[in-house]
């Protein structure tokens, strides 16, 4: 019976993951294909890699993303950490329960409904839709993601760490400077990547508040793909899963490395 149940068990794993991965090595094996045809084989080739980078359009696609991406997921890290610090350290004040919900809404909300308040928004004020557009959006949508990230740092921080620090004459400002971010910081960079993965990744939401100019890669894939896959499409998608791998690989590594020197830190302390 156990063997059995052991063999179902590593089939549906095995079946599993080639359910998900196996579309992937495809898209990859395929993107160096010689053939036009994208599910022809047809040789070895990388002329689409080289297409792909005098595609003017899907290059003008890409640096909008990548801008969008960095400002999104930087100015959303700086308000979800300062949201994850206001729940975790004032527990009680008036209109706590509001605030907690206005910042983790966007977490259930369907993305449609809030590309279409957004637009809604936007057309209300007068505000042209455009490259600034898109980054408003993204931060309204990725915001809530940091402050789960970090707030979940924060609730197991150690606060007797920070009590020393201000007995020994140390200012709050530069406590959270010197003891508080220190320790945080591996959730706040989490936080940041997650935020620009999501931004990276966005495609109902651009839609909505999206104008001339502000075309995202994934808007620039998609209306691309409605007409048919392109062996250049497989390039760009490509690119974006190594790029993706290498920021894994380095995120890993980084923290690691940190791991080992926390306890090598602790080591010698405990031989102090």
């Amino acid at each position: 019976m156990n063997a059995t149940w052991s063999r179902f068990n590593v089939t549906s794993v095995v079946l599993g993951f080639a359910f998900l991965y196996l579309p992937i090595v495809l898209l990859v094996v395929f993107s160096f294909n010689e053939s036009k045809l994208v599910t022809v084989w047809g040789g070895f080739s990388t002329k689409w890699y080289v297409s792909l980078f005098h595609n003017q359009g899907l290059m003008d696609a890409t640096w909008v993303t990548a801008r969008v991406g960095v400002i999104s997921a930087t100015v959303a890290t700086v308000l979800g950490t300062l949201a994850a610090l206001t729940l975790t350290r004032y527990t009680r004040f008036r209109g706590r329960i509001l605030f907690s919900g206005m910042v983790f809404a966007p977490l259930v909300m369907p993305e449609v409904i809030t590309g279409l308040s957004l637009l809604l928004l936007f057309v209300a004020v007068g505000l042209d839709r455009g490259f600034f557009t898109v980054t408003l959006a993204h931060i309204t949508l990725t915001m809530c993601f940091v402050a789960v990230v970090v707030q979940s740092r924060l609730v197991s921080f150690d606060r007797s760490l920070e009590e020393a620090a201000m007995d020994l004459g140390a200012t709050p400002v530069k406590t959270f400077f010197q003891i508080t971010l220190p320790v945080i910081m591996p959730a706040i960079v989490s936080g940041w990547m997650l935020a620009f993965t999501l931004s990276l990744d966005d495609l109902v939401i651009a839609s909505f508040t999206s104008g001339p100019g502000a075309t995202t890669l994934p808007m620039k894939i998609y209306s691309q793909v409605r007409l048919g896959v392109t062996p250049e499409i497989n390039a760009a998608c490509t690119i974006l899963i190594a790029v993706v791998a290498v920021g894994v690989i380095i995120a890993s590594v980084a923290n690691k490395r940190r791991e080992v020197q926390r306890q090598l830190d602790e080591q010698a302390a405990q031989r102090g």
